[in-house]
């Protein structure tokens, strides 16, 4: 059996619109010297690393030139399981049980949810065109740029406040519904739960003439009470989203969910059935590996309403906020309670070091900026810097270090997180989560 050794990664990016342009994309930035691509004037959403089929990654083998026909990460994986770990194996099959991204949001991404791991497969099986996978996909999103996104639903407090201040939705959904939920005794779980998610589909089943009506109705309120009074958040977002979605329902509905802005260096998670709309910023996203989302507002998208609406939780309440674990000087952990991943974000000074101790699972490496190295063993120094992204073997023990002279040669480089100084060398690794092994 051969050694084992990293192998670097060519990965896929996804221009969906929604993405930001050009070089103000984190995506881009490190897109472009990751496939020698140059960086155009358009939008780049998503960097992909892992074996998804809609954006798998390749293996670069040393030696192979730009136009050698490269082995596909997943291919590469079943003829190499051992770089899975036997626990892996065993779990998830010769294959990863992540999905690691790189996310540029310019435009707000629709108000989604993903599915359990008992719906997905029905979903799959009855529209595979539209559910391509029969995995969940719970998720995280760690923020390099300040990062806006709405979460879960907000608490029955703070939403009877918002209905009694929008006349407009009342008069969508219904005058008796919402008396219902006012009226609501809240330590009753289940009435509540009920009250919300009749109310909730009301809103998203109505008509689209009558959305139209009532958001252009609310528009026009809010832009005349703007002349003298501060706008709430929240109404702020909701000329912003209607800015980008005229007539859209999503408008409405963000007005039932709770508002997260993450600093650099904050995480949010999420679970299956739970609805979310990432609103603007750059992130670090890692997920189970599927690709299933379940839309019904802020897209011009199918929109599957009644699937939605019926696979939510309805759990109330503003979403943990995770702001990492130190595991060393330089890195800190952040650990979503699925077994799937974690992420370690790992920052390192110029001429300081760092180690990863082996452990038993797989790891991807990206290189978010700057300039550095990496050691195994007493192999030889490999060279790393910005757009680098490797897969790390179960079993294997590395030493990352940051060049001295990195202040230098990385005020060169665009500055993926805009809290970070120019001279440090920045990794984000994905991993199984340490709760499974």
């Amino acid at each position: 059996m051969k050694p084992l050794k990293p192998v670097f990664l060519k990965c896929a990016v996804q221009k969906y619109e929604w993405g930001k342009r050009g070089e103000e994309s984190a995506a881009a930035r490190i897109f472009s010297p990751n496939s020698g691509c140059p960086i155009e004037d358009k939008p780049y959403a998503e960097l992909w690393m892992g074996t998804h089929d809609s954006g798998p990654s390749l293996v670069l083998f040393s030696g192979s030139s730009p136009d050698s026909e490269l082995l596909p990460l997943k291919e590469w994986l079943s003829q190499n399981p051992e770089v899975l770990g036997d626990r892996v194996v065993q779990r998830w099959g010769a294959d990863l049980p992540f999905l690691f991204k790189v996310l540029s949001v310019a435009k707000a991404l629709s108000i989604q949810a993903h599915p359990d791991k008992e719906l997905a497969p029905v979903l799959h099986k009855e529209r595979p065109d539209m559910y391509k996978d029969p995995n969940h996909k719970p998720e995280m999103a760690l923020a390099l740029t300040e990062f806006e996104a709405l979460c879960g639903f907000i608490d029955l407090e703070e939403l009877k406040g918002v209905l009694g201040s929008l006349p407009e939705i009342v008069n969508l959904v219904g005058k008796e519904s919402v008396e219902e939920l006012l009226n609501i005794d809240r330590s009753d779980a289940k009435d509540v739960k009920a009250a919300l998610q009749s109310v909730f589909t009301q809103l998203m089943s109505a008509k689209q003439d009558a959305v139209s009506e009532t958001v252009l109705e609310m528009k026009n309120r809010l832009i005349k009470e703007k002349q003298v009074r501060h706008l709430t958040t929240k109404e702020q977002l909701a000329l912003r989203l209607e800015e980008q979605y005229p007539n859209d329902v999503g408008v409405l509905s963000s007005f039932f969910l709770n508002y997260v802005k993450l600093n650099p260096g904050e995480a949010l998670y999420l679970d299956a059935n739970e609805p979310h709309a990432y609103i603007y910023g750059d992130c670090v996203e890692c997920m189970a590996t599927s690709d299933n989302v379940v839309r019904a507002g802020l897209t011009p998208k199918y929109r599957d309403v009644e699937t939605l609406c019926s696979m939510l939780t309805y759990k109330q309440g503003y979403p943990n906020i995770l702001k990492g674990a130190e595991v060393s000087e330089y890195t800190k952990s952040y650990q979503p309670p699925f077994d799937e991943f974690e992420v370690d974000q790992c920052c390192l000074p110029a001429g300081r070091s760092t180690t990863f101790s082996a452990v038993q699972k797989p790891s991807i490496f990206i290189v978010l900026n700057g300039h550095g190295s990496m050691k195994i063993g007493s192999e030889d120094e490999i060279l790393l810097t910005t757009g680098n992204i490797f897969l790390v073997p179960a079993g294997m023990e590395i030493i990352l270090t940051a060049n001295a002279d990195s202040a230098e040669s990385s005020s060169k480089d665009n500055d993926t997180n805009e809290n970070s100084k120019s001279s440090t060398f920045q990794l984000c690794r994905a991993v199984v989560n340490s709760q499974f092994v």
